[in-house]
């Protein structure tokens, strides 16, 4: 016989399940729940428009049933909390199954304390949860108690808080991950305690990250550092102390466009960058070398007159400056590419570049744009233009070396610039590929400024 748990108390706790398809689990998560001792409570489910029983084997149980059309976990928690009437609150996963019929006693006892604003129970695996889920499980809910003063790690699957602390901190409504530790932030920065109580214990089935589900794994990582917890490992290569160099290489003398020289543009714009701490120029020409020092940049040497051949690539000629500026104990930690023969280059883009070659460890990046039309190879279609971009499987994207390329100097010692950790940032201004050269250069002086 099911027992009734009269409503009448002041202690009473609220046990709030939030549900989508938990047909397999409700009934005895709730068999589970009803046989709980020494605390009186209440039960009241959140479901997110479950399509198969969920709701209908609910329905056996005396307890209260809310729907919730657009779901976010933390929106489900806040409507939860006001349907109830409880003093202490409990968040349960319906798939979380509680271990003992001591479970809510133990997880709610401590928040008699009123410097205790939440506690968290531990979690244990199945017998047929992944290995992943398992690991994870055993490292993280450990066998001692503790008290959580600095220490933000926080998770609802198997939770309780006070209604009243709730009621001055509620929980973010946009989020679709971590609630749970947004909302521990912020009760750990008003000197509030958490508590690990694994006499709490609850089986957990796809344990707390989800069977190493990366996309969801990277949508958590970018939510966390997006509220800087614990990311002060951003210092381990903060931008503003890395030796970052620009080279800009060149072949014979400056193009002119309407009247001003091309390498002038290119080595200002290489000094409003916040984080290049000097700007190179690599060329074969005395003039072009007298120039550039006017201009304020450096031009230590002239390279040779061979690695201005028309088969010499322009990481080659790269790889020579490089070596050079090391033989001088010039040692860039990071190399920001440009060509002159693009004047027309988004404001602060190296910045932005180099700020997200950082925060990924990219070894290159590169500015790509999205190809829009046909594109045949040796007469060969491989694109075919005519399709809506919405319908095409393949992303083509092409790159300018010359507009902006971040290289790590080992990639050019190796000549291998293409291969490691490479990264894009995609560009949808057009102006910013215009290449000017000695060829157009005149017919563009009519068009542009």
């Amino acid at each position: 016989m099911m027992k009734i748990i009269k409503k009448n108390k002041k202690n009473l706790t609220s046990i709030i399940i939030r549900t989508k398809n938990e047909e397999k689990w409700i009934d005895i998560c709730l068999q589970k729940i009803f046989m709980q001792k020494k605390i009186l409570f209440e039960v009241i489910i959140i479901d997110n428009c479950s399509s198969d029983k969920t709701v209908d084997k609910a329905k056996r149980y005396p307890i209260k049933i809310f729907k919730i059309k657009k779901f976010y976990p933390g929106k489900a928690i806040n409507l939860g909390v006001s349907k109830s009437k409880g003093k202490y609150i409990v968040c349960l996963s319906a798939h979380c199954i509680p271990e003992s019929d001591l479970w809510l006693f133990n997880l709610v006892r401590d928040l008699k304390n009123k410097r205790i604003a939440a506690v968290y129970g531990k979690q244990r695996p199945l017998p047929y949860s992944s290995s992943f889920d398992k690991r994870d499980l055993y490292n993280t809910f450990g066998e001692d108690k503790r008290i959580q003063v600095k220490d933000t790690f926080f998770h609802n699957a198997n939770s309780a808080f006070r209604k009243e602390v709730w009621e001055k901190n509620k929980f973010d409504e946009h989020t679709p991950h971590i609630e749970d530790k947004i909302w521990a932030n912020s009760i750990i920065n008003k000197n509030l305690k958490i508590i690990y109580e694994p006499k709490a214990s609850v089986f957990h089935w796809h344990g707390i990250n989800h069977n190493m589900n990366k996309e969801r794994c990277d949508k958590i990582v970018n939510i966390l550092e997006g509220i800087n917890i614990q990311n002060s490992s951003r210092d381990v290569h903060n931008l503003n102390n890395l030796n970052i160099v620009a080279i800009i290489p060149i072949k014979g003398e400056s193009i002119s466009l309407n009247k001003k020289q091309m390498l002038e543009n290119t080595i200002s714009y290489a000094n409003e960058s916040k984080y290049i701490k000097k700007v190179f120029v690599s060329t074969d020409n005395k003039e072009t070398k007298k120039l550039a020092l006017n201009l304020g940049a450096t031009a230590p040497f002239l390279r040779p007159k061979s690695l201005s051949a028309s088969h010499i690539d322009i990481i080659s000629t790269i790889k020579f400056t490089l070596n050079e500026l090391e033989k001088n104990k010039i040692f860039p930690d990071l190399i920001v590419l440009m060509t002159e023969n693009f004047p027309y280059r988004t404001k602060g883009l190296h910045d932005k570049m180099l700020k997200k070659a950082i925060d990924n460890n990219y070894d290159s990046m590169f500015v790509v744009k999205k190809e829009k039309g046909t594109i045949f190879h040796n007469d060969k279609l491989i694109v075919d233009g005519t399709v809506p971009n919405k319908l095409k499987e393949e992303k083509i994207l092409t790159s300018r070396i010359g507009i902006c390329t971040i290289l790590r100097p080992e990639k050019i010692r190796l000549g291998s610039i293409f291969e490691g950790k490479i990264g894009t940032h995609i560009l949808s201004d057009e102006l910013s590929f215009l290449e000017v050269n000695k060829f157009n250069k005149k017919k563009l002086e009519n068009f542009l400024i």
